[in-house]
C-alpha cells in the first residue's frame, strides 16, 4: 500500500520510541530506569486541577472561540508583560494543543514549498520532521560543542540561502540544557534581521533556568525583529501540565490571525476546561515552580557531575530545562559479548537490554554520537540510573 510523499519523508518522534520501548519491558515486571521521559515527575498544582473541575461543573464542555478563552488570552499577555517585559494584546495570542502544534502551526502558515526553515542542532527531534510535514527543507547547523553548542551569528550567516525562510530557535534547549544571552540572541538578531528571516522562539523550559544562567526572552533581546518573531510557549514543562495540551503562540496579530485560520480547520481549539486550568496556572500562585526548579537543579548537579566521572566521556554542563546531553564517542567501536556498539542507537539499545535503563540516542537529535538523559525522575531512581550505566559503560572493551 503506497502512502502519500509527505508522510514517507517523516519518521516516528525518537523520544516517544524509547519511552514505549522502556514501558514494553516495565510491563514485563523489569525495573526500569527511565532517562528517556521528556516531562516534569512531579503532579500539577492542586489550585489548577481545582479550577479544572470547577469548570466542568460549570459546563465548560463546549465549544469555545478558536484562538483560546479570552480571559487565557490575557492572563498569557499579562505573564508576557510580568516575566518578560514584553508588550502583547489578546489578538497577538493563539492558545493551541499544547506547545507542539503551535510550531506546526506557525510553519504551515509561513513557509511554502521548498523554503528553508534554519536549525541549530541539536535540536528537539519534531523541528525537522514537521519541517518536512510542511514541504520545507529543514537545513541543519552544525554547532560546536566546545562552544556549548550555541549557533553563532557568522554560521547563521554561512547557512542563509535565497530560499531561507525561518530560523528556528530553543532556549533553554532540549536536548542540551543550554541557555542563550541576552547579547548572544541581540548579536543574533542583527543577521536575522539582514536575512529578513522569521524567527520561531520555542521557549517551553523558560522556567526552568539554574543560575548564573538567567533566561531571556528572544523578544526581549531583539524589539527590532518583533514583527517577524513567534513565541511558542505554554504551561506544559513549568507546571506539570503535559497531558493537558495547552500551548500558545505570540507573535504580530497578522500571522496569529492566520495561524487561527488554520487551527480552526484542524482541531477547532484547545480544549475548553483545560483552558481553565492554564488560566489558574498564570494567575494563581507561582511557588510550585520554584520548589520543581529548585528540585531540578539539584538533580542536575547530581547527574552532570557523575556523568563527567566516567572515562571517555565529556557532557556540556545544562544550565536550563531537565536535560543532559554527554558526548559517548569515545565508547563506541567497542564491544561486550561479542557484541561491536558501533552508534550511539546501538548504545541505547545495549544499556535498556543490559542495564535496563532508557536513554535517547542523538541520531534524533541531529548530532550523533550523544545520548540524552532526562533528569525528570526521583533522586533515588536517577542515582541508580546513573549507576547501572557507569557499571554498563565499565563493561565495554576496546
Amino acid at each position: 500500500m503506497s502512502w502519500s510523499q509527505r508522510i514517507d519523508r517523516v519518521k516516528p518522534s525518537p523520544t516517544l520510541a524509547a519511552s514505549a520501548r522502556a514501558s514494553a519491558l516495565t510491563a514485563q515486571g523489569i525495573s526500569v530506569i527511565n532517562f528517556g521521559v521528556g516531562e516534569p515527575d512531579f503532579d500539577t498544582p492542586p489550585h489548577i486541577k481545582t479550577a479544572c473541575i470547577e469548570a466542568l461543573h460549570n459546563g465548560a464542555t463546549k465549544y469555545g472561540p478558536v484562538p483560546g478563552l479570552p480571559a487565557l488570552r490575557t492572563a498569557i499577555c499579562e505573564k508576557l508583560q510580568r516575566t518578560n517585559g514584553v508588550t502583547y494584546v489578546p489578538h497577538d495570542i493563539l492558545v493551541t494543543c499544547g506547545a507542539k502544534e503551535a510550531l506546526f502551526a506557525a510553519l504551515q502558515v509561513l513557509i511554502n514549498p521548498g523554503d528553508e526553515v534554519l536549525i541549530p542542532a541539536p535540536y528537539w527531534v519534531s523541528y525537522a520532521d514537521q519541517t518536512l510535514l510542511c514541504d520545507g527543507l529543514p537545513t541543519i547547523i552544525a554547532t560546536d560543542e566546545a562552544a556549548n553548542f550555541k549557533l553563532t551569528p557568522p554560521a547563521l550567516r554561512r547557512a542563509c540561502t535565497a530560499k531561507s525562510r525561518v530560523l528556528m530557535l530553543n532556549t533553554p534547549s532540549n536536548p542540551s540544557g543550554i541557555v542563550y544571552t541576552h547579547d548572544e540572541l541581540e548579536a543574533l538578531a542583527i543577521v536575522c534581521a539582514e536575512k529578513n528571516l522569521w524567527v520561531i522562539s520555542d521557549e517551553i523550559y523558560e522556567a526552568l533556568v539554574y543560575p548564573p544562567a538567567t533566561f531571556c526572552s528572544f523578544a526581549t533581546a531583539a524589539p527590532q525583529c518583533r514583527d517577524r518573531t513567534i513565541l511558542v510557549n505554554g504551561v506544559s514543562k513549568s507546571y506539570a501540565m503535559t497531558g493537558w495540551r495547552i500551548g500558545w503562540a505570540a507573535g504580530p496579530e497578522a500571522v496569529i490571525t492566520q495561524m487561527g485560520t488554520w487551527q480552526g480547520q484542524v482541531v477547532t481549539h484547545a480544549c475548553a476546561f483545560a483552558q481553565h486550568g492554564a488560566i489558574a496556572a498564570y494567575t494563581g500562585p507561582q511557588d510550585a515552580l520554584e520548589t520543581m526548579r529548585a528540585a531540578f537543579q539539584e538533580r542536575r548537579n547530581v547527574m552532570a557531575a557523575a556523568l563527567r566521572n566516567i572515562p571517555g566521556i565529556t557532557c556540556v554542563e545544562p544550565r536550563g530545562a531537565f536535560y543532559a546531553y554527554p558526548n559517548v564517542t569515545a565508547l563506541l567501536g567497542r564491544s561486550v559479548n561479542g557484541r561491536t556498539i558501533a552508534t550511539s542507537e546501538a548504545l541505547t539499545e545495549y544499556l535498556l537490554e543490559d542495564a535496563h535503563i532508557s536513554v535517547v540516542a542523538g541520531e534524533g537529535f541531529g548530532t550523533p554520537g550523544y545520548l540524552r538523559f532526562s533528569y525528570a525522575l526521583g533522586m533515588a531512581d536517577l542515582k541508580e540510573g546513573l549507576a547501572r550505566f557507569a557499571a554498563a559503560v565499565s563493561r565495554l572493551r576496546v
